[in-house]
């Protein structure tokens, strides 16, 4: 047996432990219930798990929590107890699973990996403490936040009093400047919009880049996001439009590119009529 097929079983068989393991975790409310592991004579349930499938107390705990959590919830209840997902996925989207929208976060709690479900999960905790409602991904308000995250340098805090002092509203002056500023952006937008082309590159114009540096920086377009941006998201396909047209791309994170693709496969799936 060579290297190359060694660690081809190695993989095969970890993802079939992994798939067996997960849905012995499904068997164990249905077990609890019916005090399974003491009518076959071990000490408890948590003996029971260690001794059969080699799970901790804590994973125990959580499964049989999990599963009072997804009462009333039974497509996420169901991913519990087919095994279909892991324990610590199902864990990072209880505290925002609701009866309206279990069906779509079955859906992305399948798709998504840990660090892109745990920032799904603070998006909608945001979008309810702000108003109770979840909003587009593209369209997010920022927090409203009263204190500044960075510091004015000392030339121009003496300018701003100087301003002040003479009687002007430095709140206005600095409202029409960012106003300016997003006017600009917008007018170099359309003009790039205009001259974008059918392509099958995947490659952008400088211009392209340096209107997209100009307008979000470094950081992830999502406003609530602070995260560095690592991919540029077409949020009109690029497999159906073949452009890059700066009117829709947006600078992401890993996590929230992750997001925007799984919401994308759902609005691709329902126009193609699947379920």
């Amino acid at each position: 047996m060579t290297d190359k097929e060694l660690y081809r079983l190695c993989k095969k068989y970890g993802r079939k432990a992994l798939l067996w393991r997960r849905r012995f975790v499904g068997l164990l409310p249905e077990v609890s219930k019916r005090r399974l592991w003491e009518k076959k004579g071990f000490g408890s349930i948590f003996e029971f798990a260690a001794k059969l499938a080699g799970l901790s107390q804590e994973q125990v705990r959580l499964a049989l929590n999990l599963e009072r959590r997804f009462s009333g919830l039974p497509v996420l209840k169901g991913l519990l107890v087919e095994g279909e997902v892991s324990l610590n996925k199902l864990a990072r989207v209880v505290s925002i699973a609701t009866v309206e929208n279990e069906g779509e976060l079955a859906e992305k709690v399948k798709q998504l990996g840990r660090e892109a479900l745990e920032t799904l999960v603070r998006d909608e905790r945001i979008f309810q403490k702000q108003n109770g409602l979840g909003e587009p991904l593209f369209e997010a308000k920022s927090l409203h936040v009263q204190t500044l995250n960075f510091k004015l340098s000392g030339e121009v805090i003496e300018r701003l009093n100087e301003l002040h002092a003479q009687g002007k509203n430095v709140n206005e002056l600095l409202v029409g400047l960012l106003k300016e500023r997003k006017e600009k952006i917008k007018e170099k937008k359309e003009a790039l919009s205009k001259k974008a082309k059918r392509t099958d590159s995947r490659y952008m114009t400088v211009a392209t880049q340096r209107l997209l540096e100009e307008e979000y920086g470094e950081k992830c377009s999502i406003k609530t996001c602070l995260k560095k941006a690592e991919e540029i998201h077409h949020t009109q396909r690029f497999s159906l439009a073949h452009t890059h047209d700066p009117k829709y791309l947006a600078p992401l994170c890993r996590e929230h590119h992750q997001i925007a693709h799984a919401v994308d496969g759902k609005v691709v799936g329902y126009r193609r009529g699947l379920p």
